[in-house]
């Protein structure tokens, strides 16, 4: 597929047949997503891929008890590193080498301007990490399905029950987003429905100045 039809095929899928993901497709899906861009190409990511009985239930319990996150081949933890620094340095090094900067200099500002992001307050630290981290899921949804893997992204979830459950340190990772994977029943029913509605782009793209339309819905009147 090219990636218009990928983007304009793709949905939010619950039924999955009972299939599972081979290694090496779930590989080549993960190799094209993690070339999302990022803050500094500092790439805050991590992957938490479940597809064993016990750890997915662990996680639907985490998940209010949505089912899908069970009758999925993988379900995945996406989590976004709250320290700017973790990998700044193999990544600064690697833009000197390959040209990106003129020299050790400019790297070392470069390396202090992140530093400088590593104080910053856990909350501001959060919703770094969260935007970049979202590029890479939204990446990683359409690399799924450009090679036939449905996914649907979950944002209801126990944030602290997700921790607990699979040991994963608070103060260094946060939970972005769960991600359900598989491959899609020949009649779900999401792939036969007509796509739902998009708002258009005339009524959501804006030039040179923010105009969004007012709602002509009458307000609820007070009881």
């Amino acid at each position: 597929m090219n990636f218009e039809e990928v983007a304009t095929t793709r949905r939010s899928l619950h039924e999955y047949a009972d299939e599972p993901i081979d290694d090496e497709t779930l590989e080549t899906i993960f190799e094209t997503a993690i070339q999302a861009p990022s803050s500094y190409n500092l790439q805050p990511w991590e992957f938490v891929v479940l597809r064993e009985d016990e750890t997915q239930k662990a996680l639907r319990e985490a998940a209010y008890d949505q089912e899908h996150v069970t009758g999925a081949a993988a379900s995945v933890i996406i989590l976004g590193n709250k320290d700017p620094e973790a990998h700044a340095q193999t990544i600064a090094d690697d833009m000197l080498e390959k040209g990106y900067l003129p020299n050790e200099e400019v790297r070392d500002g470069i390396l202090e301007n992140i530093a400088g992001m590593a104080d910053l307050p856990e909350q501001e630290r959060r919703v770094w990490t969260v935007r970049s981290t979202s590029l890479v899921a939204m990446s990683l949804m359409h690399a799924a399905w450009s090679e036939g893997v449905a996914t649907c992204p979950i944002g209801g979830f126990d944030h602290d029950a997700v921790l607990d459950a699979f040991d994963i340190d608070g103060d260094q990772y946060e939970p972005v987003m769960l991600l359900t994977m598989g491959i899609p029943t020949d009649d779900a029913a999401e792939l036969q429905a007509e796509r739902k509605y998009r708002r258009p782009v005339d009524e959501v793209v804006h030039f040179e100045e923010f105009a969004p339309e007012q709602s002509s819905e009458p307000a609820p009147a007070d009881d």
